[in-house]
């Protein structure tokens, strides 16, 4: 099977601001096309500046970005926000037309494309979101949660490959931060984008991320999949980070009453699972006549 090619990465790159503040130093960072990857981090991390760096809002003192293997300061800035979408964690920051429809259609149009087309996008960027019935709304009639959908609109309406979100998830209840959660996943699995999304929620990452990048004080102190990077107590602590909920519970349980859990579960379905392997096959299919059920389905 042939390995995905990277669809951006950053190699050493350093950057300090004026005042003197060093937000990243030495930071790596790759992503392979089609990927879901998160950067976990906590506040000051130098996380929303290292996504300024990959879309080339801000340039590096040192290092070096690539888009598809092509150096980003060699792209013109037009071809470059076709390619590589950005969503604020502020949707107000965002979006600045008096309608959902023009918001999402200013892209398009400053690409010259034909109305016909810009329409199309549209209407695609906005199904995609699940916001196809907002199109006539009026901004500033949107709840929190609408913004941050119609936001993500007007960047897929420009078509991008690469799709960077800083903290998606902000100022959403728990239900709102699942909707975004799996419309992400959906963008992924379904439309190949490539997603990237800084965020400090723990407790999804294990669900949607093929791979976690942690962040702390501007420098990457752990990479790989879940399993790899919330296995790493000693890291996590450091970087100011915890397990997910789930996994708190479980290991509670084997280190304080001593249930011999298999490994460390990071999601409901992992942990139903294991608790399930230590319950007597007489007394689940007990469960299952009393029940009506069958007790190891999901």
């Amino acid at each position: 099977m042939t390995e995905a090619p990277l669809a951006i990465e950053a190699s050493g790159v350093c950057f300090t601001y004026q005042e003197g503040t060093q937000a990243l130093t030495d930071v790596d960072f790759r992503v392979k096309a089609g990927e879901f990857v998160a950067m976990l981090a906590s506040n000051g991390s130098g996380k929303t500046t290292l996504i300024r760096v990959l879309i080339g809002l801000l340039k590096p003192q040192k290092g070096v970005v690539s888009i598809a293997g092509r150096d980003i300061r060699r792209i013109p800035p037009r071809e470059l926000y076709q390619r590589v979408g950005l969503v604020f964690q502020n949707p107000n920051d965002q979006l600045f037309a008096a309608t959902v429809e023009e918001d999402v259609a200013f892209g398009p149009r400053n690409l010259d494309l034909p109305e016909e087309e810009v329409q199309r996008r549209v209407s695609l960027a906005l199904t995609s979101v699940a916001a196809a019935d907002l199109r006539h709304r009026a901004i500033h009639h949107l709840s929190f949660g609408e913004q941050k959908r119609v936001a993500m609109a007007g960047v897929l309406a420009m078509s991008p490959s690469i799709l960077i979100l800083d903290e998606p998830t902000s100022g959403l209840d728990p239900a709102g931060e699942e909707k975004m959660m799996r419309l992400l996943n959906r963008l992924n699995r379904e439309q190949g984008i490539t997603v990237i999304l800084a965020t400090h929620l723990v407790d999804m990452l294990p669900l949607f991320a093929d791979r976690i990048y942690v962040l702390n004080r501007g420098r990457v102190l752990s990479h790989g999949c879940a399993e790899e990077v919330f296995g790493d107590y000693d890291m996590l602590h450091k970087a100011g980070l915890r397990l997910p909920y789930i996994s708190t519970l479980l290991s509670e349980m084997k280190r304080y009453d001593g249930v011999p859990i298999n490994g460390l579960p990071l999601t409901v379905g992992e942990a139903r699972k294991r608790l399930m392997e230590l319950i007597p096959e007489d007394l689940i299919k007990r469960m299952e006549t009393d029940l009506g059920v069958t007790g190891r389905n999901p």
